[in-house]
């Protein structure tokens, strides 16, 4: 007699698992079992076989963490497949090991489909904010390739647990109010928002982080499916941009290089202003600066570069020092460590013209490649010698909260190293109040070559800077006292 098992939705692993092991234990083989999901008026009741009642036994745990995964694939074969595989591990206890076996084989394409479907949905989902809706509601819709919303749920409650959202699929929808997630039925596109107000800074964005000199198709498109696309804000930016990519490279090859001058212009146009900044105001401060010769690092740079930002600002973000954009720009935070940082702080919902931006350095430190400048990290006493300047910025904002975005920034504000991932959300308390929350520097995820590790830091990144924003509105766990 043929054995039905009808599992109660289409993922449901701890259903599937409970079935298995009886059928297994009572003797029922693989090709006498029909697998259902979900609920059937025409499917008859699960059959039960008059067999021994089922023993114990015990299966390797790479066995079920494949089945946890492969459950989530749309084969409409996936159960039957694991249950024969379960079935033969009693008589093959090495079975998992055989990566050859045919159905070894399938269910490890499985499991791996599956984790790329949840990682494309982290990469993928867009948020678009509900009008006239109370209290503030993001809703995205998204279309997976496999049964990922329950896999991916926890990944969107964590990165974005002050938001209230929605992420509507055609399978099932996932709603997080700020205290509970809750699942639902599957929606449909209609359901969700065409588009919000943040879309044409999103596309801005793309637009000018889009370099067309390292630009490779086939790799692009392994990465973002077109299918992908219409969901996509930057998506009709994207064959525009392919399009002008060999144009633009050209372009870039046959401009003038960006030499560094002794003095910027406008600097010295500033220091010769008929109308001095007032004493003790930030501008006063950002004109000595100008003139600091407490190091040797001035004597290779463009010009210093102070901080910017409000006179009382809340929050105090410190990176480690000027980059060769900065340096020619005279600004902090303007070539590509400042557009991950402007990226982290949209997703984050800090608004960066409120925040104070300065370094623990002013003087880009650098050695000279041809025609290029490289990074060097400053030394202990670079940064010692700078903290003059650094204090007194502080002092003059007298921020709640201060970031200290690397290593060098926080040994500038802590007067010591410290780990920055073992140090990351525990706030420290300053000399003079304030809270330091230490994070990685925006240049780190820069670095990172693999594309999961960078978005994780990514997450990591706009956490402390959403923590910091609820500690500068008082918010958050009291800061640990440091001397």
């Amino acid at each position: 007699m043929n054995a039905v098992v009808q599992l109660a939705g289409e993922t449901d692993f701890d259903g599937w698992r409970a079935a298995a092991r009886d059928l297994r234990g009572r003797g029922v083989a693989p090709e006498t079992v029909h697998w259902t999901a979900g609920p059937d008026l025409f499917t008859p009741a699960p059959a039960r076989c008059a067999a021994a009642s089922p023993g114990r036994f015990s299966v390797p745990r790479g066995f079920l963490e494949l089945a946890s995964a492969a459950i989530c694939h749309r084969s409409t074969d996936r159960f039957a497949l694991l249950y024969r595989l379960l079935w033969r591990l009693e008589r093959e206890p090495g079975l998992m090991a055989l990566v050859t076996d045919p159905d070894v084989a399938e269910a490890r394409d499985m499991a791996n489909a599956v984790s790329r479907a949840a990682h494309k949905m982290k990469a993928f989902v867009r948020f678009r904010l509900l009008t006239d809706v109370e209290p503030e509601t993001y809703v995205a819709w998204f279309e997976p390739a496999h049964h990922v919303v329950r896999r991916t749920a926890p990944f969107f409650r964590d990165r974005f647990a002050n938001m209230r959202f929605s992420i509507l699929t055609p399978d099932a929808c996932v709603h997080w109010d700020g205290a509970e997630v809750i699942f639902g039925p599957g929606a449909s596109p209609a359901d969700a928002p065409a588009g919000d107000s943040l879309e044409d800074h999103w596309r801005v964005y793309y637009a000018s982080i889009f370099n067309p000199a390292r630009l490779k198709v086939r790799a692009m498109q392994s990465e973002m499916p077109k299918r992908y696309w219409r969901n996509l804000p930057e998506a009709s930016l994207i064959p525009g941009l392919i399009e002008q990519a060999n144009e633009r490279t050209a372009a870039m090859v046959a401009a003038e290089p960006a030499v560094a001058k002794k003095r910027a212009p406008k600097v010295a146009a500033a220091q010769e202003s008929p109308e001095p900044a007032p004493a003790g105001s930030l501008a006063q401060i950002a004109a000595d600066i100008q003139s600091c010769r407490r190091c040797d690092l001035w004597r290779d740079t463009t010009q210093a570069v102070p901080g910017e930002g409000p006179n009382a600002a809340s929050i105090m973000l410190v990176g480690e020092q000027p980059g060769d954009m900065d340096d020619l720009a005279g600004r902090p935070f303007v070539g590509p460590a400042g557009q991950m940082l402007d990226r982290a702080l949209l997703e984050a919902g800090v608004a960066r013209d409120r925040l104070y931006v300065t370094n623990a350095v002013k003087h880009f430190k650098h050695e000279p490649r041809g025609k290029r400048r490289l990074h060097k990290t400053p030394v202990a006493g670079e940064v010692s010698a700078c903290r003059w300047w650094l204090d007194q910025e502080r002092a003059r904002v007298a921020p709640k909260v201060v970031v200290a975005l690397g290593a060098t920034a926080a040994l500038a504000l802590l007067g010591r190293a410290v780990p920055i991932l073992a140090s990351r959300g525990r706030p420290f308390e300053l000399a003079d109040g304030a809270a330091c929350l230490v994070t990685m520097h925006p240049s780190f995820l820069l670095r990172l070559p693999d594309e999961p590790a960078k978005a994780e830091a990514f997450g990591r990144l706009v956490d402390d800077l959403r923590q910091a924003a609820q500690l500068a509105m008082g918010a958050g766990t009291p800061a640990r006292q440091e001397n």
